[in-house]
């Protein structure tokens, strides 16, 4: 659970930060919610109770998809730290821009935009990122297939299929990390990266040919 500070800090679990606001404003009476029902209005619903100057409100928006958002970061930065300050920005932008948020989305794929582009602007600036990047098994379950080399260690077929999964292009990682993380349809996938959902269907499929071709040449799977 986020725990929320005076002053309108959070804590996700990776320190506290300030979405910059010093006192909430007085919200509507008419739709203010007891604290103990509002886990159970809808996204919709929060975000009009948020641009009302409800914290509280907010607050569960942050709770419901913290961890959408830093794996979404994560996948595309690889490096955790980094992802949880991504999260940490990505909540602070939301917050501010509550009032162009028009709906054409749901609110949920519109925060994991907001975060993987500035996951991407932030991996494009790290000239070290890749040096820092931690395995992307932390990240993703790579995607290796079957079991029919029952004898093979998996501890070994897991290190290759990492690595066939770090040498794939940009594009194809991404896809096929977000995919894997199990967090996200293809539609959320799709707007997120700005791409039509087929185009995500595909690099996804070709990044699992591409990471099973070489699993196969190395003689843990068979070759399709």
């Amino acid at each position: 659970m986020a725990a929320k500070t005076p002053g309108g800090s959070w804590d996700l679990g990776f320190g506290f930060w300030d979405v910059g606001f010093d006192s909430p404003r007085t919200a509507n009476p008419t739709i203010r919610r007891a604290r103990g029902s509002i886990e159970r209005v809808t996204d919709e619903e929060l975000v009009l109770l948020a641009r009302q100057g409800d914290p509280d409100a907010f607050d569960q928006l942050v709770v419901r998809h913290q961890s959408a958002v830093f794996r979404a970061a994560l996948a595309a930065l690889h490096v955790r730290e980094d992802a949880e300050e991504v999260a940490q920005d990505t909540f602070i932008r939301a917050w501010h821009a509550l009032g162009r948020f028009r709906g054409d989305s749901s609110f949920r794929t519109w925060l994991l935009r907001i975060a993987w582009n500035r996951a991407i602007s932030k991996r494009r600036g790290m000239s070290s990122w890749l040096r820092r990047a931690t395995p992307i098994a932390d990240v993703a379950e790579p995607a290796a297939p079957g079991s029919q080399h029952a004898s093979v260690n998996n501890a070994e077929l897991q290190a290759h299929a990492v690595r066939a999964i770090q040498a794939l292009s940009p594009k194809l990682r991404d896809a096929l990390l977000l995919v894997q993380s199990g967090e996200y349809q293809y539609d959320e996938i799709a707007r997120m990266l700005g791409i039509p959902a087929g185009t995500v269907k595909w690099r996804v499929s070709e990044a699992r040919r591409k990471v099973r071709g070489k699993l196969a040449a190395l003689g843990y799977v068979d070759a399709k």
